[in-house]
C-alpha cells in the first residue's frame, strides 16, 4: 500500500525528488510587483499595493471590509479583541487546531475553552457547543454569557475552518445568537472555501485569515481581518497602526495600539497571488479528486467536502484505522520522501493550557490518531 501511494504521489508531481506537504508557486506578476514596490521606496506599511490587496481579498470574499495585517495569529488576536474578549473572559473553541488559535485568545488574557469537532467538517461541532452551553452557561441580568461554574463571561465562539473545510456555521451562528456569544471565524485556512455559496470568514462578526508560505497564497507572512461592521473595521485598521491619529507632523497615540500592519512589500506578493487565485483553486481541486479516486481504488478514505460547502482543498486528507496504522503511514512515507504529517497535538493535551475547561472530546481525539496530510501543492507542471 505504501509503495503504492509513493508512486501515485511521484506520477502526480511528476518528480523522484523530496515532495513537500505544501509549497508556495509564483508563476505570475509577483517579481513586477515586487520590484515596482522596491522602486517605489514605499516598502514599509503604508502603499498602494496594501490598498489594492485589501480590496482583491474584500471583492474575492464578498466582505464589505479587509485590514492587511503582518500575519494570521494577528488578524485573529485584534478580531477577539473587538468583539470585547479581554482578560477573565472566556472563548470557546475547538481543541483540533494549531496552536495560533489559542495563542490569539491568550494574547488577550482570556481563556479558551474546548469542546469537541464533527468527524465530517473537523471543525467545531454545534451539538458540542450545545451541551456544554446547556449545562454550563447561563443569560444573566447583564445580559451576558456566564460560566457558571468558572463564573468568567463566555464573550466568543472561535471555530477554525479546519484544512479548508468550513464548519457548520448556521447551527453555530445561531446557538451563538441565542446566548449573545460573538461568532469569530477562525478562516486562517479557508480563502476560497464557500458555505452555503457565502466565503468562509463572512457568516460571523469578525474573522480572520493567513497568508503564510504554506497556505492556499501567500505573501511570504501575512493576514486579513474580514468584517461588514463600518466601526470594527475603523478601529481594527487603527489599532493595527499603533493607534496613531492621523496628523501632518505630530505623533500622537490615542491609546495601546500594535504594529501589525501588513508592509507594502508582502501586500504586491499578495495582489499578485490574488490573480492566480481561481486557477490555483481549480488545481487543487482536481488534484483533491485525484487522490479520492485513488483511494477508492485501493480502499482507502480521503476527507471530502460535507453537502452545502465548496472546499479549497488546502490540504488534502486521508484517515487511517488506528494509531498504529497512522504512524506506519508516517514513517513509511516521509522514509521514502514523500512528505505526510498528522493533525497537530490537539490543545487540550498540551501543558500550557491545562487550565482550560473542556468537554468530552472523543472525536477530537479519534480524529488526531487517525487523520494524515499528504502533499498538496497546486504544481507548476500541472
Amino acid at each position: 500500500m505504501y509503495n503504492e501511494f509513493v508512486h501515485f504521489a511521484r506520477e502526480l508531481y511528476q518528480t523522484d525528488d523530496l515532495i513537500p506537504l505544501h509549497t508556495p508557486l509564483f508563476q505570475g506578476n509577483e517579481k513586477r510587483y515586487l520590484l515596482d514596490t522596491i522602486d517605489s521606496t514605499i516598502v514599509s506599511s503604508v502603499g498602494q499595493y496594501v490598498d489594492r490587496f485589501e480590496q482583491v481579498v474584500s471583492d474575492f470574499t464578498g466582505a464589505k471590509y479587509a485590514i492587511a495585517t503582518v500575519n494570521g495569529t494577528s488578524a485573529l488576536h485584534i478580531a477577539l479583541n473587538l468583539v470585547g474578549v479581554e482578560s477573565e473572559t472566556e472563548v470557546i473553541t475547538q481543541s483540533l487546531t494549531f496552536i495560533a488559535t489559542c495563542n490569539a485568545i491568550r494574547y488577550c488574557q482570556a481563556t479558551p475553552v474546548f469542546v469537541d469537532v464533527d468527524q465530517n467538517t473537523l471543525g467545531l461541532s454545534h451539538k458540542s457547543l450545545r451541551a456544554f452551553l446547556e449545562t454550563n452557561a447561563e443569560m444573566r441580568d447583564d445580559g451576558n454569557c456566564w460560566n457558571m461554574t468558572t463564573n468568567r463571561r463566555i464573550v466568543a465562539c472561535l471555530p477554525m475552518h479546519t484544512l479548508g473545510f468550513p464548519a457548520e456555521l448556521d447551527q453555530l451562528n445561531q446557538l451563538c445568537n441565542q446566548y449573545n456569544i460573538a461568532l469569530v471565524e477562525d478562516a486562517a485556512e479557508s480563502l476560497g472555501s464557500f458555505y452555503k455559496g457565502q466565503h468562509t470568514g463572512t457568516i460571523g462578526k469578525i474573522a480572520a485569515i493567513s497568508f503564510n508560505g504554506n497556505k492556499i497564497i501567500t505573501t511570504g507572512g501575512g493576514g486579513m481581518i474580514l468584517t461588514n461592521d463600518p466601526e470594527r473595521a475603523k478601529r481594527a485598521r487603527h489599532i493595527t497602526t499603533t493607534a496613531k491619529v492621523p496628523h501632518q507632523w505630530d505623533f500622537v497615540h490615542d491609546e495601546i495600539g500594535y504594529n501589525y500592519r501588513l508592509p507594502n512589500l508582502n501586500a504586491a506578493l499578495g495582489v499578485a497571488q490574488m490573480e492566480s487565485l481561481p486557477r490555483y483553486l481549480k488545481q487543487k481541486r482536481t488534484i483533491a479528486e485525484q487522490y479520492q479516486q485513488w483511494g477508492e481504488d485501493y480502499g482507502v478514505q480521503f476527507l471530502k467536502e460535507p453537502g452545502n460547502t465548496h472546499s479549497n482543498y488546502w490540504l488534502n486528507t486521508l484517515l487511517t484505522d488506528s494509531r498504529e496504522e497512522r504512524d506506519q503511514w508516517l514513517f513509511k512515507t516521509n522514509e521514502m520522501g514523500i512528505m505526510t504529517r498528522p493533525a497537530w497535538t490537539p490543545m487540550h493535551q498540551l501543558p500550557i493550557n491545562q487550565d482550560c475547561m473542556a468537554t468530552d472530546l472523543s472525536q477530537t481525539e479519534w480524529l488526531f490518531d487517525r487523520l494524515i496530510n499528504v502533499p498538496s501543492s497546486v504544481n507548476i507542471k500541472q
